[in-house]
């Protein structure tokens, strides 16, 4: 066994850490050794935290860790951060959040910036997932970066899937209505101690009692979450979630769902890598050659369209794949 490979999977955390950094700046390399720990990956649980910017989702995952801490889990955490136009890196970072668990042993928190990605993923957070799924973690929590409607793409890659509202936000329904409703597997109202959370709770559950999901055997809980500056009440309510979370886990075993949902992340994972070994070596090219800037220049300039200078860029590159 390759001795990084090895060492990831003794859960050495600088080994990993290097490995996700060289997964982000797209390094050859990575995806060598990813294949090589791919066999080391699936047994852990992932769950997905997503929702609108300021919901409280880091928060709510730091309180999480302590709770799933003190169920003896060890945790991964994937923190998905807008990118910095000027570094390309995550803007916020796990610096400065879930500082407590940064001398616990048995956690292992890593930023990543979405780097233009949509849907709240960063494209390199599969991968990541896997690097520490080979650490032998045995929960990885993935928080989204918060972009509202658009969030859906954690599906793909979580297991088990929880959306965070907050009361008084003013768009929460419509938000709802636009694609984090089919997501949920969990909701959490968040500041719950808000006015208006008692009207949200019940609109909420006014349409889960229309939603189809309700009759696939799994009905999403809504766990109301208090003032995180109360911690007795604010541990509490995270007990609750972790339990509700739990629910899910033992439902999707039990129902068989969780074979499904491994089925459709693998299907997800194909069409990413097929993506990225088609679309890397093409833009490359273009780029060395000075092509993109040309092509893009007919297509600004209305000599073209982008479709047909797709179909020209596809036609060359098949072509020369087929003479070598």
């Amino acid at each position: 066994m390759d001795s990084i490979i090895k060492k990831i999977c003794d859960g050495d955390i600088r080994s990993a850490s290097r490995l996700i950094r060289d997964i982000e700046d797209k390094l050859p390399a990575a995806k060598t050794k990813i294949k090589k720990l791919y066999a080391h990956t699936g047994k852990s649980f992932i769950i997905g935290i997503t929702g609108a910017p300021g919901a409280g989702k880091s928060t709510l995952a730091d309180a999480l860790i302590t709770e799933l801490r003190n169920r003896n889990k060890t945790i991964g955490v994937l923190a998905v951060d807008p990118t910095s136009p000027f570094t390309g890196g995550a803007i916020l970072g796990d610096r400065i959040r879930m500082q407590r668990h940064a001398e616990d042993s048995g956690v292992f928190i890593r930023s990543l910036a979405t780097r233009g990605a949509l849907g709240g993923l960063s494209l390199a957070a599969g991968n990541a997932i896997h690097v520490m799924e080979a650490m032998g973690k045995d929960i990885i929590i993935v928080e989204t970066v918060g972009i509202g409607q658009q969030e859906i793409d954690i599906v793909n890659h979580a297991h088990s899937v929880v959306v965070v509202l907050v009361p008084g936000m003013g768009d929460e329904i419509q938000t709802m209505k636009a694609g984090l409703m089919e997501i949920a597997d969990v909701f959490v109202i968040n500041k719950a101690n808000r006015a208006g959370a008692k009207q949200l709770q019940a609109e909420l559950t006014s349409m889960l009692n229309l939603s189809p999901k309700a009759a696939d055997g799994w009905k999403p809980p809504i766990v109301m979450i208090g003032d995180a500056l109360k911690p007795l009440t604010f541990a509490e309510d995270t007990v609750q979630l972790a339990q509700k979370i739990e629910e899910h886990h033992s439902y999707l075993q039990k129902s068989g769902k969780l074979t499904e949902r491994m089925h459709r992340k693998a299907m997800a994972e194909i069409k990413d890598a097929l993506s990225s070994c088609l679309m890397e070596p093409v833009m490359h090219s273009l780029i060395e050659s000075g092509e993109l800037e040309k092509l893009s220049e007919k297509i600004k300039n209305r000599k073209s369209d982008p479709y047909s200078v797709a179909e020209e860029i596809t036609e060359k590159f098949f072509q020369k794949q087929e003479k070598r």
